[in-house]
């Protein structure tokens, strides 16, 4: 049976340096259920390392949301990248190749913020020193490939915004680039920007909230028509398949 389930699937946490610090992951969690969230994606900025952490977090809840885990991955043509996995597992490996090409430079917390690795009891167990916010070098068609081979799916983060946004830093989305679907900002209205970058359409169209903030957790969503929270009917659905669809934004 096909169920309804609304999803958030770009969350950061405070491993991301312009993360807040209320941004553990049991405050994720808690703040997910108290919206209505089914599903939602952690994402932080080219790390995964708090993924399993949440996923914990919401399993100790008892209730019915899945966390799926990926992170934002910024490419060398500094385009912001969803890459999402169904377990940790998959996603630390997506990790070690991004670690890989990330300059060999030092966060500076003054700067740009602390990057906290946190547990599932929201206690510190480290701090990255790597700078996250930094590109990689690995060329979106790459990072793509490599999403897909890892069996994740590839979502374009805000392609309308003018910060790391995919048509405005190529100015348009090449048609060789294997996309899962593309991500709308949650200020942007879709129908204007539908009219703006007719190519669009041939994509599936999600909006998340982006969230560094508790507060703007589930403030974007959007919902599915599907089987269960899995990244599989996810799958199914970007593609129409057997009864999955993406029902609507908000």
């Amino acid at each position: 049976m096909l169920h309804r389930l609304r999803a958030d699937l770009h969350l950061h946490t405070c491993l991301s340096p312009c993360g807040d610090l209320d941004m553990s992951p049991r405050g994720v969690v808690r703040a997910a259920l108290n919206r209505g969230l089914d599903l939602i994606a952690i994402c932080d900025h080219n790390s995964a390392e708090n993924t399993a952490a949440t996923v914990r977090a919401a399993r100790r809840t008892g209730r019915r949301i899945r966390v799926l885990s990926g992170m934002e991955i910024c490419t060398s043509e500094e385009v912001h990248l969803l890459a999402l996995f169904e377990t940790p597992d998959r996603a630390l490996e997506m990790q070690a190749l991004v670690y890989s090409r990330l300059p060999a430079r030092t966060n500076r917390p003054e700067v740009f913020g602390d990057q906290i690795v946190a547990n599932e009891d929201d206690e510190v167990e480290g701090f990255n020193d790597r700078l996250l916010i930094a590109a990689a070098d690995l060329d979106l068609a790459s990072a793509v490939r490599a999403v897909h081979e890892l069996g994740g799916l590839a979502i374009a983060s805000h392609v309308d915004r003018e910060a790391y946004g995919l048509i405005r830093q190529l100015g348009f989305i090449p048609a060789s680039l294997d996309l899962d679907a593309v991500e709308i900002s949650k200020q942007s209205d879709p129908e204007v920007l539908l009219a703006r970058h007719p190519g669009l359409a041939a994509y599936p169209r999600v909006r998340n909230s982006d969230a560094h903030y508790i507060s703007d957790v589930g403030s974007a969503w959007t919902e599915f028509l599907v089987q269960n929270p899995s990244l599989a009917e996810l799958a199914l659905a970007f593609r129409e398949r057997q009864g999955r669809r993406l029902l609507r934004v908000g």
